[in-house]
């Protein structure tokens, strides 16, 4: 069924517009009142010099676009499931730990936090909110506008790059460019993009350095599409899962004006030429690759270009799923908070 097949929106896609319609000012917010613990917390970086990201879906593909951007400071950033830290876990031990958990009240947070007895002194949290069991277990930063509500995660998703955002500068980035692409947005069409990816039975999304915005993107497309969306880092997409690629296979990538568009460049063309339709977000400056469709946007890097293209991967999601289910955006098989592992 396509949208042209109804007028009445799934009332699960209505809840993630209420979302997202207060996403951008909601980050701001919470940017400015993140400071002083985001003060504090970036004092615990300096001294530790290494940084454990937890946490779970959304949450996990955060810390994964975070992980770069700490390691430009020399900080020694792995971003783990929080399931894989409970069963497998890396040493805790000086290092800074940031669990990163919407509500707060995920049933890995809740045996993390039992197994290892309120883990160390600079174990911090970061939810939107702030009465649940993670803000009281850990000093927390606390998102500005409570719990989000919708399934698929978008406000929650831009309010914790603005938390990180906050701890970024604390350690010395420039934060007036990321504030401009919240307080600015761009707002190159998404038509283009999902015509060319009408026909596709399955998603592929993929990045380098903007991997984790990449896999944010292919989680919520797999969420509210109901179809085999996933994420694969530019060099994992080319060992071996090429073979997957034919017309029926989107890809979409992320490009930023950073040390690896080219790469994702090579990219894009590899997979047009396996016949794949292509699409690329694409904050680098560079020219738009032929036979591939291009959402262009100002040339920007790290967290500018996150929050450049953010809100407008967040649409094209939501599109592409409501073409294909009448009831997008609400679960079947999952629950916003996930109490069982």
């Amino acid at each position: 069924m396509t949208m042209s097949d109804t007028t009445t929106r799934p009332a699960g896609l209505i809840a993630i517009d209420r979302e997202m319609a207060r996403q951008a000012a909601d980050a701001v917010a919470s940017f400015h009142a993140a400071q002083a613990l985001a003060g504090k917390i970036a004092a615990s970086l300096r001294s530790t010099g290494k940084l454990l990201l937890l946490g779970m879906g959304g949450s996990h593909a955060v810390g994964r676009a975070l992980e770069p951007l700490y390691r430009a400071h020399g900080i020694d950033a792995i971003a783990l499931p929080l399931s894989e830290q409970l069963g497998q876990p890396l040493s805790i031990s000086g290092k800074t730990i940031l669990v990163t958990s919407q509500s707060g009240e995920s049933a890995e947070v809740l045996r993390w936090f039992a197994e290892t007895n309120g883990a160390t002194g600079d174990t911090f949290g970061l939810t939107l909110e702030g009465n649940s069991f993670l803000a009281r277990s850990a000093l927390s930063l606390v998102g500005v506008g409570g719990t989000e509500k919708a399934f698929a995660a978008t406000r929650s998703l831009t309010i914790s790059f603005a938390l990180h955002l906050s701890i970024l500068a604390a350690l010395g980035d420039d934060p007036s460019s990321a504030l401009q692409a919240i307080e600015s947005p761009q707002a190159p069409g998404t038509t283009p993009a999902l015509a060319a990816l009408a026909d596709v039975r399955s998603v592929v999304t993929s990045g380098r350095r903007l991997q984790g915005l990449a896999e944010a993107i292919g989680l919520g497309l797999t969420e509210l599409s109901r179809l085999p969306c996933f994420s694969l880092e530019g060099g994992q997409l080319r060992h071996g899962p090429m073979e997957m690629l034919d017309p029926s296979v989107g890809v979409v990538l992320f490009r930023a004006a950073d040390a690896t568009a080219g790469l994702v460049s090579a990219m894009a063309v590899s997979a047009a030429e396996a016949s794949s339709p292509v699409v690329v977000f694409d904050a680098s400056g560079e020219t738009p690759i032929p036979g591939v469709t291009t959402l262009s946007f100002e040339p920007a890097a790290g967290m500018a270009a996150i929050f450049a293209m953010l809100p407008v991967a967040q649409s094209f999601m939501i599109a592409f799923a409501a073409a294909r289910v009448a009831d997008a955006g609400t679960p079947v098989r999952s629950t916003k908070i996930t109490r069982s592992e």
